[in-house]
C-alpha cells in the first residue's frame, strides 16, 4: 500500500505543534502554585503521549521497521492521563470546596 506523500507531511506538522504546546507547559511547572504545577504535569504527560503516538505512527508508515509499539504507548500513556484528569474533574465537581466567604 502507498502511502500519500501530504500524509506524510501533516504528521511532522502535528508533532511540531505538539512540541511547541510543551512551552506554556514548562512554563506552568516553573509556577508557585502547587495546584498548577499538579495539573501541569498532567499535561506535560498528555504532550509526552500524543508525540510517542505520533511520532509511532510516522515511523511505522515511513520506515520499514515496525515502530506501532512506540505509538501504541504514546496511546497508552494518553489513556491513563486522561483517566486520571477525569477522576480529578469528578471528585472536584462531587465534593465543592468551602466558600471562605461563608461564616457559621
Amino acid at each position: 500500500m502507498d502511502i500519500p506523500g501530504w500524509f506524510v507531511w501533516i504528521a511532522p506538522g502535528l508533532v511540531v505543534l505538539q512540541a511547541l504546546g510543551l512551552v506554556p507547559v514548562i512554563r506552568r511547572l516553573r509556577g508557585s502554585d502547587s495546584s498548577v504545577r499538579s495539573e501541569a504535569r498532567l499535561d506535560l504527560l498528555d504532550v509526552v503521549g500524543s508525540l510517542l503516538l505520533f511520532g509511532g505512527l510516522l515511523l511505522s508508515l515511513a520506515v520499514a521497521e515496525s515502530w506501532f509499539r512506540l505509538a501504541l504507548a504514546g496511546f497508552a500513556l494518553m489513556a491513563a492521563v486522561y483517566a486520571v484528569k477525569a477522576v480529578r474533574w469528578l471528585r472536584a465537581r462531587r465534593c465543592p470546596r468551602p466558600d471562605p466567604n461563608d461564616r457559621l
